[in-house]
């Protein structure tokens, strides 16, 4: 995958964010805005994805809007990703808006390489993924879980449920004893997605750490 970087290359911290080309277009709009929420220094790495449904889906799904179904891409996104995280003086934070937020969650579940997961508005409506966190632990410290107040007042059946879903999800991290929150923003899906990541991202860091 082609890859952008944001912030300072040389940062300790590396963020990284699958991102599509309407992502990218917003990505020094997140970067200032983690740097007015954090004081850390960071290195903000994008990663660009051709085919979101596939690429980042962890098992095959039927599709829910459109006709493009859910592939079983994610393994291999993750090996690539997982080729950045290879300094051990370095931290790393995965993270990402909507599908892209929901592999970051299942990452944190595959993996130990990450501090943290940043996961704003995560489609935790994916078919059996809230089963999935239940029997496979996240391996990371800090997760940071948000929504719309809106996204779950929607006609589709199967999206209406990522409201009961973050809530399990988020009661599931907490009992598995890690640092969780969950945070609920004004709007539906489309509100703001690179303040939402930009807050994900800052709170998993933390102002000082």
């Amino acid at each position: 995958m082609d890859t952008a970087l944001f912030g300072n290359p040389d940062a300790d911290w590396v963020l990284l964010q699958p991102t599509d080309d309407h992502d990218l277009a917003f990505m020094r709009e997140e970067t200032e805005s983690i740097r007015r929420l954090s004081a850390v220094d960071f290195c903000l790495t994008a990663f660009r994805v051709e085919n979101w449904n596939t690429q980042l889906s962890p098992w095959k799904a039927p599709a829910v809007f459109g006709k493009a179904d859910f592939g079983d891409g994610a393994e291999s996104t993750l090996k690539e990703v997982l080729a950045y995280c290879r300094d051990p003086g370095k931290t790393y934070v995965i993270g990402g808006y909507s599908l892209a937020g929901l592999f970051a969650l299942w990452a944190a579940c595959r993996t130990d390489a990450f501090r943290g997961a940043a996961a704003a508005s995560p489609s935790v409506w994916f078919p059996g993924f809230t089963d999935y966190v239940k029997e496979n632990p996240v391996r990371c410290g800090r997760v940071y879980l948000s929504l719309g107040d809106r996204e779950e007042k929607t006609r589709n059946p199967v999206m209406a449920a990522v409201g009961q879903r973050i809530r399990e999800t988020y009661e599931c991290l907490r009992a598995q004893g890690i640092a969780c929150t969950l945070e609920w923003n004004e709007g539906n899906h489309f509100r703001d997605a690179a303040l939402r990541c930009a807050k994900a991202f800052a709170w998993v860091m933390g102002r000082d750490a």
